[in-house]
Formats: structure tokens, sequence, C-alpha cells
């Protein structure tokens, strides 16, 4: 299992990401692209290093905008697992 690093923690190494809404340790950050084009993309992107992973996101897209909120379920919190996978989203936002 992995160990539960917590929101804050995530929060303090990333730039843009915030604690979710609600008492679940979760982190959130809303991205913005400049079409759906671009932001389906992105997803697409993550998606391939989600699966990879065995770590997938929970996230919501609007046109340009996608809403992402990391918690490793089975952890019951945020872990090492959302910090990857939040620094792979970071760089594939640019």
């Amino acid at each position: 299992m992995t160990d539960v690093i917590g929101a804050k923690a995530l929060c303090g190494a990333l730039k843009g990401w915030a604690p979710g809404e609600g008492e679940r340790d979760a982190v959130r950050k809303v991205f913005k692209f400049s079409d759906f084009k671009t932001a389906f993309g992105f997803m697409t992107t993550v998606a391939l290093k989600a699966e990879q992973m065995d770590h997938h996101p929970e996230w919501f897209n609007v046109y340009n905008t996608v809403d992402v909120t990391l918690s490793t379920h089975d952890a019951g919190g945020v872990t090492d697992k959302d910090l990857e996978l939040a620094k792979f989203m970071d760089a594939a936002a640019g």
C-alpha cells in the first residue's frame, strides 16, 4: 500500500494545486486550454500515463477546461502516486 502524504504536502510541492473540497484528502487543479482539441489532447496524454500507472484521475471536461481531482482511494488520501501524476499533468499542460 502507498503511504499518504496529504494534500498540504502536494500543494506545497506544486504550483496551482489546491486542497480538494469537502472532508476527503484530495487535491484539485483546473487546467484551461486554447480550445477543445488542445484540452482533449491533454486528457489523452494523461490517460495513457494514468493507465500505465494504474492510477486514474477524477476529471471533468467542458470545452477548453479540464477540472482534475486527485486522491488515492485505496490509501484514503493523497499519495506519492498523486504527486507523480500531478507533475506529469503540469508538464503535459505546458
